[in-house]
């Protein structure tokens, strides 16, 4: 039986509600006595209801408030405050000044130190790999602070990176070249233009010079210098550094190969990402580069298809060889390696100004985070 229908019920003790003449006196004061009741008995439950709803919602809250994985950033219009992050040590021993991110890259809220008391009140630490793999810098000995987060920094290869396994369940962010890092920062990137033109710079580039390389650490161990050896047969190319001729003292790697039409961006290894300054030396130089490293498709993620030429299109150096000679006689067919500066822009990483930037920036967006990487050797070798 529907509440309704008990309630009317229950007033009028299975009688009509119309009210008939004649009517006994107390049943009307029956009637009046059943119905204060009844209301009293509404507004008991209703209230009951309420302050049960009201605990239940507490609780909710209450058991809410301290999951990070439930925990919203920052409330709507409310920026996170300021995050402090501690530069363990210059990466390679080479002090550099600290950057101001704000004024440097438009990143607000991060305050930098490489000041080591410092480390009790710091959220974030960064640690490059290469100091305390080697032992130049012991890690910190004091307990770590509650919810302060270890950084791994590193940008060499898996080849020249050693050590790993030491490392195991201590850090709980990494910071490298490759995309899947939790801090992904690669050594150059494209920037679409806003207003894509045909006049963007070097893509009509008169040079009188073919094929350049500039190499500093030469080792006839290495797979890049095993290709040189057989390309160099049947091509020209002008080598500068420690194996070759010198960089002029007044001139960088960008004024030297602006000269030339195509660039050897030979990588040390071949390793996934890995993709360094070499390949986006040459193109902020208006040369096509000519890359050894990462397969086709691991480029591709990053360029344009036509932006680089890759060893592996050519089944031999003599066949690579002869399309760079066919490209040097055809402005048409080199247009379609430089075509597409005519939507994008080309930018080199700042070492390591924007390293640290970026890192306060992902750190104080994601302050919650406290998980701890258990799988770092097998990752990065991957």
């Amino acid at each position: 039986m529907e509440l309704t229908q008990w309630a009317t019920q229950w007033i009028t003790g299975g009688r009509s509600t119309f009210h008939r003449a004649g009517k006994r006196p107390s049943l009307c004061r029956c009637k009046t006595f059943r119905v204060a009741v009844l209301r009293t008995l509404c507004s008991w439950v209703c209230f009951t209801a309420l302050v049960c709803a009201l605990f239940l919602l507490l609780g909710v809250c209450f058991l809410n408030l301290f999951d990070p994985r439930l925990q919203p950033l920052s409330l709507t219009g409310v920026e996170p405050r300021d995050v402090t992050l501690l530069l363990w040590t210059h990466p390679f021993g080479q002090y550099r000044r600290l950057p101001d991110c704000e004024a440097r890259f438009g990143i607000r809220g991060c305050v930098l130190t490489d000041d080591r008391r410092m480390y009790p009140g710091a959220d974030a630490i960064i640690m490059h790999h290469r100091e305390i793999a080697t032992n130049a810098t012991a890690l910190p000995s004091d307990p770590r602070p509650r919810g302060q987060k270890w950084i791994w920094m590193n940008f060499e290869s898996p080849s020249h990176t050693r050590g790993l396994r030491r490392f195991e369940g201590l850090f709980n962010l990494t910071m490298t070249y490759r995309a899947d890092s939790d801090i992904f920062l690669p050594y150059g990137y494209l920037v679409t233009r806003l207003h894509p033109h045909a006049n963007a710079p070097h893509t009509r580039p008169r040079r009188l010079h073919l094929l350049a390389w500039v190499i500093s650490n030469w080792s006839e161990s290495q797979a890049r210098v095993a290709y040189y050896r057989r390309l160099v047969n049947y091509v020209d190319v002008d080598v500068f550094g420690r194996a070759g001729v010198p960089l002029p003292e007044d001139s960088t790697v960008v004024r030297t190969v602006r000269r030339y039409l195509f660039y050897l961006a030979l990588e040390n290894s071949q390793h996934t990402d890995y993709i360094t300054e070499k390949l986006w030396n040459s193109l902020l130089a208006g040369a096509v580069p000519v890359v050894f490293g990462p397969p086709r498709e691991n480029y591709e993620r990053f360029l344009p298809h036509d932006a680089f030429i890759h060893v592996d299109d050519f089944p031999s150096p003599h066949l690579l060889a002869q399309y760079l000679m066919l490209l040097r006689r055809s402005p048409s067919l080199l247009q379609r390696h430089l075509a597409w500066r005519r939507s994008y822009s080309v930018h080199l990483t700042a070492f390591w100004a924007e390293h640290y930037c970026t890192a306060c920036r992902v750190v104080r967006n994601h302050r919650l985070r406290t998980d701890t990487i258990t799988n770092l050797q097998r990752w990065f070798e991957s």
